[in-house]
């Protein structure tokens, strides 16, 4: 569900991938990129009842990707109630007023559409990919189950047992799920994002009717959502819609800002480990409490540091872990580190590895934490970081060719405190970074004395 990267790391595709297709005749040198530019521009508007529209033109093919974001996730839900969130994304594929349950999903599947729907601690979105012609039925249908579902006790109770058993198959199931629980629950000491999005067992099972109901009411208005159209649309004919469709529901509660409890100063590092028959090769991450692109907007460029300083030190085969552990040193079989910066408050900066052949996993931690301290106490050369930069800037380039991931960039983005400006102008502020800016992102940010780590062993194994 997540992007491993913040969803505005690609923004800049969106200009600078009218640069790939190639030479243009003399003659249309001064015209064609300007009329390009202005065909494939995002634009966005709000609607009266607060629904917020955002449309990404991209006519490559005549396909349409309509995806409807709210800004709730589990990390708002009141205390005992976790899950309720992911529950109530469930319960949007029931019956309404208007429409029997199934029937929705039913006008998808038979123009040869797809859909599907998440949760993440900040959001919830239900998205369709459809011909532009089934745009206004799926606006039709989105718009209807905004505010006309039918939540009965015969509803509640089976869905309710949908969801224990996605918890029983995807984490009690899965070692690594239900480290990772242990490990969120660890690295945050007072946010909610301690509490995994599908919820903790003996709370999902106490979820009821009236929950359902009070959720509902409170965050599934017009005013609390981002529509997001991507594909063969135009701006005109996407409003035109909206207004016939979205513009007809009334406007919700008006919401008072999203106030968290936040992360104190963490002062210790602390350890998580799991043993399991089901585990056959060891592996560990380690993770850091650090500023999202959510919560570092008065200190400029720190998320921009934080994300290019996963890239530089384990974001994909050309970075420094890769090279050393794996290619060289041949201590790893996977080793690498990731940002997750699209978040509303403060988040997370991870390192990770599993050793190969008779290397210990100790071993291969000890490498890693050293080609930390290489970082911190050496720092990055010019051509080690423009190489870096050129890799996220191609990144986002080739992520215009994904539709629906260029949905998800932008939902994600102003349903977690962004803008689109932040998009557009996310690469100048990339290349702006120094190899200073990211030496001292790692000398602030990957504190030993602050980390947490978690390692998840065979059977019979203990960490030493």
């Amino acid at each position: 569900m997540a992007l491993r990267k913040l969803a505005s790391n690609w923004g800049g595709a969106l200009a600078l991938g009218l640069c790939l297709a190639g030479p243009v005749p003399v003659a249309m040198a001064q015209e064609k990129p300007a009329a390009a530019a202005i065909e494939n521009r995002v634009e966005n508007f709000t609607l009266a009842n607060g629904l917020q529209v955002v449309v990404i033109p991209d006519r490559r093919a005549p396909v349409v990707t309509h995806m409807l974001w709210y800004k709730i996730g589990s990390a708002d839900e009141a205390p005992g109630k976790s899950g309720i969130a992911h529950f109530f994304e469930h319960l949007m594929f029931k019956g309404t007023s208007n429409h029997k349950a199934g029937e929705f999903s039913a006008a998808v599947a038979a123009i040869g559409g797809s859909e599907n729907a998440f949760t993440s601690y900040d959001y919830t979105a239900f998205f369709q990919q459809v011909s532009p012609d089934a745009l206004e039925t799926m606006m039709g249908f989105e718009a209807d189950r905004m505010r006309n579902l039918v939540l009965t006790d015969a509803v509640i109770g089976p869905e309710r047992d949908v969801i224990l058993e996605e918890r029983r198959m995807r984490i009690e199931g899965d070692p690594s799920a239900l480290l990772q629980e242990e490990m969120s629950a660890t690295l945050y000491q007072n946010h909610p994002y301690r509490i995994p999005v599908i919820g903790w067992m003996q709370e999902m099972e106490e979820l009821n009717r009236a929950d359902a109901i009070d959720f509902y009411n409170r965050y599934y208005a017009p005013n609390n959502a981002v529509l997001v159209v991507a594909g063969d649309v135009d701006v005109a004919g996407v409003k035109a819609l909206a207004e016939k469709t979205y513009g007809k529901v009334e406007r919700g509660p008006d919401l008072p800002p999203r106030v968290r409890p936040q992360e104190p100063e963490q002062n210790t590092s602390r350890t998580v480990s799991m043993s399991d028959p089901r585990v056959t090769i060891p592996s560990y991450q380690k993770s850091w409490v650090v500023p999202s692109y959510g919560s570092a907007k008065k200190v400029p460029g720190q998320a921009e540091a934080l994300d290019l300083l996963a890239e530089v030190l384990g974001g994909g085969a050309r970075s420094r872990l890769y090279q050393a552990l794996v290619v060289k040193e041949k201590l790893a079989a996977s080793v690498g580190s990731y940002y997750q910066g699209t978040a509303l408050d403060a988040s997370s900066f991870t390192v990770y590895g599993s050793p190969i052949g008779e290397t210990k996993l100790e071993t291969l931690e000890k490498a890693v934490d050293a080609e930390i301290a290489r970082l911190v106490k050496d720092g990055i050369g010019d051509q080690e970081l423009e190489r870096a930069k050129n890799r996220l800037v191609r990144g986002l380039i080739f992520a215009r060719d994904n539709q629906s991931g260029m949905a998800r960039i932008y939902g994600s983005t102003l349903t977690t405190g962004g803008e689109i400006k932040d998009i557009e102008e996310w690469p100048e502020r990339i290349k702006a970074l120094t190899a200073a800016d990211i030496q001292r992102a790692a000398t602030e940010f990957l504190n030993q004395k602050r980390a947490v780590s978690s390692y998840l062993l065979p059977a019979g194994e203990e960490k030493s």
